[in-house]
């Protein structure tokens, strides 16, 4: 892979084997993706089938932004139409299939600011999506704790559960567009009812760090509801903590 920068392909790598660490439990054996934006017109990602935990070079795809975002705005789409896309997208044909959420990663990857994209499947924050309803609910509009606030924003989208592939895509960029009209800002964190996790950003570190942060979330969040209710922080309190000057100097030392 001799075109992608030797930082970039290093820098996604590990974050890769770091996402997919068995002692985390974000993702196990093939679950998850990574990719990054290598230029206008590229991004690298994980190819379908393979594990972040052991990812190598010869399993991440340099595909074309080009043939994967009319994917979001196109009708109906049959799995073949899907798998001829994805096939199509590789800058190089002897590289493997991409995998089928390569779409939702192209569409994140657009977003202005955004040059890294992890997706996981944590267990704790799965244990709040699954419960849906109303937890979920607060999960994503709630804060619990400034550095929560800090690593994943001061509120995160909530996509309900769709079929996995072109569908999901479509509907992250419904969502995420609510978001960005609202907040005129990207999310830092987009959460996927019944499914997993997302975490977006300038670089690895801040994707890292979201996903850590928010599987931390996800274990207070379960036990103070086991101890008869998570108090959250009022929105006064986020307000202050995502605008002040010391919280954001710290975002630049730790590079989120």
């Amino acid at each position: 892979m001799s075109q992608v920068p030797p930082d970039k392909l290093a820098s996604l790598l590990k974050l890769s084997h770091d996402l997919g660490r068995e002692d985390r439990g974000l993702a196990m054996l093939g679950e998850g993706n990574t990719s990054c934006r290598l230029d206008e017109d590229i991004f690298l990602v994980k190819a379908s089938g393979s594990s972040l935990a052991n990812l190598q070079e010869n399993q991440l795809v340099a595909c074309r932004f080009s043939v994967l975002l009319p994917l979001l705005k196109a009708g109906a789409m049959t799995d073949a139409d899907v798998e001829k896309a994805l096939l199509d997208s590789r800058v190089d044909p002897a590289q493997p299939k991409p995998s089928v959420e390569a779409v939702f990663h192209a569409y994140l990857l657009s977003l202005p600011g955004i040059e890294v994209v992890g997706h996981t499947h944590p267990v704790a924050v799965n244990s709040v999506l699954c419960a849906g309803g109303a937890p979920a609910e607060r999960f994503a509009n709630e804060r619990r704790f400034p550095d929560e606030i800090v690593c994943c924003g001061a509120k995160s989208v909530l996509v309900p559960y769709v079929d996995p592939g072109t569908i999901l895509a479509q509907k992250i960029m419904e969502e995420t567009d609510k978001f960005i009209t609202a907040e005129n800002r990207p999310p830092r964190v987009i959460l996927l009812q019944n499914h997993g996790f997302i975490a977006i950003g300038a670089t690895t570190g801040s994707v890292l760090a979201a996903t850590l942060m928010a599987e931390k979330t996800a274990r207070i969040f379960l036990g103070s509801e086991a101890l008869g209710g998570t108090v959250g922080l009022t929105p006064k309190n986020v307000a202050r903590i995502d605008s002040r000057p010391d919280e954001h100097y710290r975002q630049r030392m730790l590079k989120l």
